[in-house]
């Protein structure tokens, strides 16, 4: 028929190489491996086949070895402020302690180590929007906590107050001045629920 483009040799074509239960299969894994590779590739549009994977079980994720590594280390500082209402000066704080050969088969503290620069991450996702919202967030709330349970394991007496700061600094390039991330607020020893108990107990 004129204007009409026969799709005989197309269907001929997918019956002899797709056809069956095998050429089935054939399909399926094909479309499987195209679809990995587009998932793996940096460039947004192809973000959207992955979207298409809600339980991301088809499309595998192969871009572990951190495709944009990090250029910069984040190091916290904390100091204190006393009872006679003198300020410490800021000393940094070692959440990365020393490594030794055993934890190369067993290290369960480092996970508390991510979860701290994890923390401070989330807090810095969420600066554009105020500092108001990022103090609001949990991640702060459990920094604030670790910090105030680092100074309480210290020793020190006679404080009723920290502030801690997140810097970004180039790690061993020292022609890079550290970048400060954010300050927080005064923050109190005591928190107001326990301030509020001992009070009831008084």
């Amino acid at each position: 028929m004129t204007g009409i483009v026969s799709t005989a040799p197309a269907r001929r074509l997918l019956t002899r190489h797709f056809g069956g239960t095998d050429g089935n299969v054939r399909l399926l894994a094909g479309l499987l491996l195209v679809g990995t590779l587009c998932t793996q590739h940096p460039l947004p549009p192809f973000s959207r086949l992955a979207r298409l994977d809600v339980f991301s079980n088809l499309f595998p994720n192969w871009r572990f070895f951190a495709p944009t590594p990090a250029q910069h280390d984040l190091q916290f500082y904390c100091r204190t402020l006393d009872e006679a209402g003198e300020t410490s000066d800021w000393a940094p704080v070692e959440v990365i302690a020393g490594r030794r050969a055993h934890q190369i088969v067993w290290f369960p503290t480092r996970r508390a180590e991510k979860a701290v620069f994890d923390l401070g991450t989330e807090v810095m996702r969420h600066l554009d929007k105020g500092f108001t919202t990022a103090r609001a967030l949990p991640g702060y709330r459990i920094l604030s906590a670790y910090f105030r349970d680092g100074i309480e394991r210290s020793g020190a007496t006679g404080i009723k107050g920290f502030q801690f700061t997140l810097a970004r600094n180039a790690g061993y390039d020292d022609s890079e001045e550290p970048e400060i991330i954010f300050v927080s607020p005064y923050t109190p020893m005591r928190t107001p629920s326990a301030a509020a108990a001992e009070s009831e107990q008084a």
